[in-house]
């Protein structure tokens, strides 16, 4: 049974359409999340028996000509969402990554050693950074899984330093032991590519630790996602297996309030896949949860720009970014977190700027 039917929601998705900040106060419209943007229209999509319908309707009396399911989806996709890990959630933030790695894809070798991470991670601090992403395993396609001493050896170091100085840690770990002794070293929060599912003890875990999860969708595992991705729909496909896995963290004693979506880009989807993502991120509102987006220097921005490598990427990585806070999201995973913070703050201006007085 999916998610949305145990919502008392069969079949029906809306997809926040025509957003945009001026719509955030305006009468015929709806806040996004409770955030700087507003949303006039939805596409409502119905997907039965593998047929999926879909029209666009503006969202004034929307849930009075589609039902009390349509309500349901309205509800959470203008409710304000909660603070995560004590970061307000009503503007974009970033999450600046640390991977203590010797084989990342992007970045493998740069921070192996634990003072240089420890040094570029509080820089990313100071730049403004909200959140610092520490993984000691890389997940990249066809990646070799690590031990659990090396893992551990990796970054209970980083993450110390870092906790000593004040800034907020999240383990990036599919490890129950990984994530149990970073957060006794002082991480706030967890990262999971395998949303709380790679370790049977991993979902105990975080429910008995009172901890926030990120909860990333990924469809097999890292040495064979890429091999041949399926969907019958990428977006409502990933929606589906995200939303499920919030319903079982709430069974499991994981309130909503905890938990933050990722769809997942570039893990178990080709080209098209991710590109459908991005376009249809706002979809993802209707979990109710805030949503975070990794794009930095990934292998779909190479493939759509004559292929430079990954740390030549910056420019593209900015681009979907932006795309994705035009679609809501509230965090940010990236590699170079002062020029995204840059690009943040124009958009901000922009998006706020007021139009000049008609002239008499």
């Amino acid at each position: 049974m999916s998610a949305e039917e145990t919502a008392g929601v069969p079949g029906l998705y809306l997809r926040p359409l025509r957003i945009d900040p001026a719509a955030c106060s305006a009468p015929d419209a709806l806040p996004l999340a409770g955030g700087v943007l507003g949303f006039r229209a939805c596409e409502v999509i119905r997907r039965n028996a593998g047929r999926i319908t879909r029209t666009i309707e503006p969202v004034a009396d929307l849930a009075a000509r589609q039902g009390p399911n349509a309500e349901i989806w309205l509800n959470r996709l203008a409710a304000p969402r909660a603070p995560f890990a004590d970061v307000a959630m009503d503007r974009p933030q970033v999450m600046g990554v640390i991977n203590v790695t010797p084989d990342s894809f992007s970045d493998g070798g740069d921070r192996f050693d634990v003072a240089a991470a420890v040094a570029d991670g509080l820089a990313m601090s100071e730049a403004g950074a909200a959140f610092l992403d520490v993984g000691g395993e890389s997940t990249r396609p066809g990646a070799e899984p690590v031990p659990l001493e090396e893992e551990l050896r990796r970054v209970l170091p980083v993450v110390r330093g870092l906790v000593g100085q004040g800034a907020a840690v999240s383990i990036d770990s599919r490890h129950a032991r990984v994530m149990a002794e970073a957060l006794e070293a002082g991480a706030r929060l967890v990262n999971d590519v395998t949303a709380l599912t790679g370790d049977p003890d991993s979902l105990p875990l975080v429910a008995e630790a009172g901890v926030p999860v990120i909860l990333m969708h990924m469809q097999g595992e890292p040495r064979t996602m890429q091999a041949a991705p399926r969907y019958d729909d990428a977006a409502l496909d990933v929606f589906d297996a995200l939303t499920a896995r919030v319903e079982a963290c709430e069974a499991a004693g994981i309130p909503r309030e905890r938990i933050m979506l990722d769809p997942g880009i570039g893990f178990g989807k080709t080209l098209d896949h991710n590109l459908q993502l991005l376009e249809q991120l706002a979809l993802f509102h209707g979990a109710g949860c805030p949503l975070l987006l990794g794009v930095s220097r990934k292998s779909f921005i190479g493939r759509l720009s004559g292929n430079p490598p990954p740390k030549a990427r910056m420019p593209g990585s900015l681009a979907a970014a932006l795309a994705g806070v035009e679609r809501g999201v509230q965090v940010l995973r990236v590699h170079d977190v002062a020029e995204t913070l840059q690009a943040l703050e124009v958009w901000r201006a922009i998006a706020g700027a007021e139009p000049e007085p008609a002239a008499p």
